[in-house]
């Protein structure tokens, strides 16, 4: 029996990773038929601005309008790739949860397709990883995305690149 998967969610933060989460997203949401749904999101962490003393609101909307922009590549691309049932949305807060949880929920997220982190050890350490948090959280199915569209990992490829 395969796994149908109705409602497809991929975070995008503007990484390479999360592209590759895309890419594949879109294969496999083109695999699981018309009635499928793919769900771009991206998350401006607002704590990121809460240690700027002129905290400033045009700095949020310049963030929002660059997400807005790629995300709006991502459905143009998507759709060229033959999806119907495709959108976005960019929410304002702790991406983990809002990741993991409250958008799953919202959308009735069965499959979130999400790229590794790439943060070193000790950003893990401090902060946690994103897609680790998922992970292990959230109550449908996770891929983390490792590998470019040919399976070859992308670490591999950095490495080479050195």
């Amino acid at each position: 029996m395969l796994q149908q998967y109705n409602n497809i969610l991929v975070p995008i933060d503007g990484s390479k990773e999360a592209e590759l989460a895309f890419k594949k997203a879109v294969a496999v949401t083109r695999r699981n038929g018309e009635t499928a749904k793919l769900h771009l999101l991206h998350v401006v962490d607002t704590r990121a601005f809460q240690n700027i003393s002129s905290f400033d609101t045009a700095m949020v909307e310049q963030v929002t309008e660059t997400a807005k922009k790629t995300l709006e590549k991502y459905v143009a691309e998507a759709k060229a790739a033959g999806l119907k049932n495709i959108d976005y949305s960019i929410e304002y807060g702790a991406p983990k949860v809002i990741i993991a949880k409250d958008i799953p929920a919202e959308k009735d997220v069965d499959l979130i397709m999400i790229g590794a982190t790439g943060l070193n050890a000790v950003e893990r350490l401090l902060i946690g990883s994103v897609t680790e948090y998922v992970t292990r959280t959230a109550a449908c199915d996770v891929l983390v995305v490792r590998t470019d569209l040919d399976n070859k990992p992308v670490l591999a490829e950095k490495k080479l690149k050195k």
